[in-house]
């Protein structure tokens, strides 16, 4: 970008994203790895064809339709004008802070957390603060509320499950924060569906606050990352103010589509969220088998540690054939939860560096 002149705060940035390597074992992005079936494939193939034929009009501004679907699935009694999509939840999140944040405000998050916030805060023109989360990635409620009443944020993000960490975040937590927040709420549900059983959603609470906000995606779960559908439940009032800030026509004519078919095979393409949570409490109980610290998971990853060279141990695994995710605090990785193979490969690469001089522990 030498000579341009771009914006001073994008001056010596690069573009975000997870590294794409040609790899056997890509475990660092928190994939599906079941593909859909032939069946649904044929499907999503053939809704792509119809959605053809009329390619020379404009899509549905609103995506009415795949809107109602999408408050069909999550339920709670919500309806179509109640939920807002856009392509993944990124673009969501964009859209809030276009909406409720911009100069001279501010967004607030539990520190660590995902590494896109302060992107969109960023984009946005947004201040970025955050408050620190507790050792073991839970949020204090005293201390966060502490937080929201002296710095006054006029957006709060809480990730639950926590990316990196995994960490649900209790409901009374959420409603101690909301119930203190001068703005915005947004409860980030991305991994919401590998929560343990029982696990209740921040869309319970939905009724009783209409400045929150709760954001969802098909990237996870739903092996539908390569579809880009993010979405999200609030008030009509919270959604009417996101359609202002959206730019016209945003969802193409096949990803509407396409995402309608996905919806309607939910229970096919969710059927691996089982064995992927299985595999992620395996995981967990075999690393700390290994003398290192797993942290508690909600997601489909595990987030493990603590090392004094990660870096080293990343490009060890990578020599391996496994990719995995540098990021959170010093010291820690992540991993993805996949097949059985996936995990064995994992495994047995991780075996081969603990021990050297690579592999020290903090």
């Amino acid at each position: 970008m030498s000579g341009l002149p771009v914006r001073p705060e994008l001056v010596g940035e690069v573009p975000y994203g997870a590294p794409q390597l040609d790899v056997p074992y890509c475990l660092n992005v928190n994939e599906n790895p079941y593909p859909p079936s032939d069946k649904v494939a044929a499907e999503i193939g053939a809704a792509a064809a119809a959605a053809a034929k009329s390619m020379n009009r404009y899509p549905e501004r609103d995506a009415v339709e795949l809107r109602a679907d999408l408050a069909a699935y999550l339920g709670h009694g919500l309806t179509a004008d109640q939920v807002w999509a856009a392509n993944g939840s990124n673009e969501v999140m964009l859209h809030v802070l276009m909406a409720f944040g911009g100069p001279g405000r501010t967004v607030l998050s539990f520190a660590p957390t995902y590494s896109m916030y302060p992107e969109y805060a960023r984009d946005s023109h947004t201040g970025w603060t955050t408050f620190p989360r507790r050792d073991d990635f839970t949020i204090d409620p005293v201390t966060a509320v502490q937080a929201v009443t002296e710095q006054r944020p006029d957006v709060i993000l809480i990730a639950s499950p926590n990316n990196p960490s995994g960490t649900a975040v209790d409901l009374d937590t959420i409603r101690a924060i909301v119930d203190a927040a001068p703005g915005v709420v947004v409860v980030d549900e991305a991994y919401y569906e590998f929560v343990r059983p029982g696990t209740p959603s921040a869309l319970e609470l939905l009724p009783d606050y209409p400045r929150l906000a709760v954001t969802r995606t098909m990237s996870k779960a739903f092996a539908f990352a390569g579809g880009r559908l993010g979405y999200l439940a609030a008030s009509r009032e919270f959604v009417d103010a996101l359609r202002v800030v959206r730019l016209p026509y945003h969802l193409s004519a096949v990803t509407q589509a396409v995402a309608r078919v996905a919806l309607a095979n939910a229970d096919e393409l969710l059927a691996a969220v089982d064995k992927l949570r299985a595999n992620r409490d395996a995981l967990a109980a075999w690393l700390a088998d290994q003398g290192l610290q797993a942290a508690d998971s909600d997601a489909n990853f595990v987030l493990f540690g603590r090392f004094a060279d990660r870096q080293a141990v990343w490009q060890a695994l990578l020599d391996k054939g496994v990719l995995i995710r540098v990021v959170g605090p010093e010291g820690w990785l992540r991993v993805s939860a996949g097949t059985d193979e996936e995990m064995a490969a994992f495994k047995a690469a991780l075996t081969s560096v603990l021990g050297t001089e690579k592999g020290r522990l903090l």
